[in-house]
């Protein structure tokens, strides 16, 4: 399938892939409704001016250290073949590029968040690059590590076939430094996998490969338990089709804790959970809920999944107050906060906030002019309730934002 991403990039991708990224160009809602927000201050705190200078399209969300430096990654921009960067904005607002990538060994299409470890390096994933000899010549995908400053090192570069291919999702780490991540092809039945890299050895070890009825094509990273148990969704897959919530336990045992039927529980899951203190699971979907939006298809729902499987909409999106979820936040009282790829106001997308008793509150829609447009990634939240996240698109020069919201 040949599709027409941002910034005049045009491949062709595998059918997952395909889906993930038109995430960032769903379908117009019919009609504009403006709707009341809590009283919000919204700052860019920077726009990405695209080409080689900085970087274009965050699709991933951020990370931020205890100086109030953040850190993320543009899936596009930076080196000549406009296939992302990583980049470091300061508090004062200057943007430093850590690292370009070339679609060579480094890889390229950084689409995850990074992670943080113990030492402050940064660890992240890569679609493309690495092994070029995979995937046809356009690599199977990294992981990799940078420093602070800017000191970068491939540390597993994907070699497709039962070792997976394809990383769209961000990484975990254990106590002992070792990275879990997900791939969305590859594995023995080419439906994706979960993988192990054990950085010291930098050895890959596929710890499951998904077989379809337990899911297909995990676009998602992976939390994980005291216990060692990861959870993470499948877009696909599962008995009905529309994705699933896997637990993997410390054995190498898979558990489906929920198929989705793509009814009014939701379907495809494309971003990963949050868990909290009792074990419950929360995550979203971006089609299914309200069927009644998007021509009957729905425009997707905040769900909770209980410890024993039970699942419960928290919300389901209509449109006007949002359409298509990612990735959820949670702060310390129990409130959920994401992004939606469309709806809002004016059909660009929206920050929204789920309280404990679940009702939704729009904090604000996007109007692809300087604030940004169509919001795809997860938010942060600091101590004192400030939000902040990324937008892929719109800004001062078209090419996406770095925003923060303050209540």
């Amino acid at each position: 399938m040949t599709i027409d991403v941002h910034y005049g990039i045009s491949r062709t991708y595998t059918r997952a892939l395909s889906a993930g990224l038109t995430l960032v160009a769903l379908v117009s809602l019919v009609g504009v409704v403006t709707l009341s927000a809590e009283a919000q201050t919204f700052t860019v705190l920077y726009s990405f001016m695209g080409g080689a200078v900085d970087g274009a399209g965050p699709t991933a969300g951020l990370i931020r250290d205890t100086a109030g430096n953040l850190y993320g990654t543009t899936a596009y921009g930076g080196s000549a073949c406009n296939c992302g960067t990583l980049f470091k904005l300061d508090a004062t607002g200057k943007e430093t590029v850590l690292h370009s990538f070339t679609f060579g060994a480094d890889g390229a299409y950084p689409f995850a968040t990074l992670i943080r470890g113990a030492a402050g390096n940064l660890y992240g994933t890569t679609y493309f690059g690495g092994m070029l000899a995979c995937g046809g010549g356009l690599g199977c995908g990294t992981v990799f590590a940078v420093n602070t400053t800017g000191k970068y090192k491939v540390l597993h570069s994907f070699a497709g076939g039962a070792a997976g291919a394809y990383t769209y999702a961000s990484l975990v780490r254990d106590a002992a430094g070792n990275l879990y991540g997900t791939t969305v092809e590859g594995g023995t039945s080419g439906y994706g996998t979960v993988f192990k890299l054990t950085v010291s050895s930098r050895q890959e070890t596929v710890l499951h490969s998904f077989r379809g009825r337990d899911g297909q094509y995990p676009h998602a990273g992976l939390i994980q338990d005291a216990a060692g148990s990861l959870y993470s969704t499948t877009p696909y897959g599962g008995a009905h089709s529309s994705g699933t919530v896997f637990k993997l336990d410390a054995t190498g045992k898979v558990t489906v804790l929920h198929s989705f039927a793509g009814g009014a529980d939701g379907a495809n899951p494309y971003a990963g959970l949050i868990r909290d203190a009792a074990g419950n699971l929360y995550g979203t979907n971006v089609s299914g809920g309200d069927l009644t939006c998007n021509s009957g298809a729905g425009c997707g729902v905040v769900f909770k999944l209980d410890a024993s499987g039970k699942e419960t909409v928290l919300h389901s999106f209509a449109g006007p107050e949002g359409a298509y979820p990612m990735g959820l936040t949670r702060d310390a009282m129990g409130n959920l906060y994401g992004t939606t790829t469309g709806g809002g106001a004016f059909d660009y997308g929206t920050v929204f906030k789920i309280d404990a008793t679940g009702n939704e509150t729009v904090l604000h829609s996007f109007d692809n002019s300087l604030d940004g447009a169509n919001p795809s990634a997860e938010l942060i939240v600091d101590a004192n309730g400030n939000l902040y996240g990324t937008a892929p698109s719109g800004g001062a020069f078209g090419y996406g934002t770095v925003f923060k919201l303050a209540p």
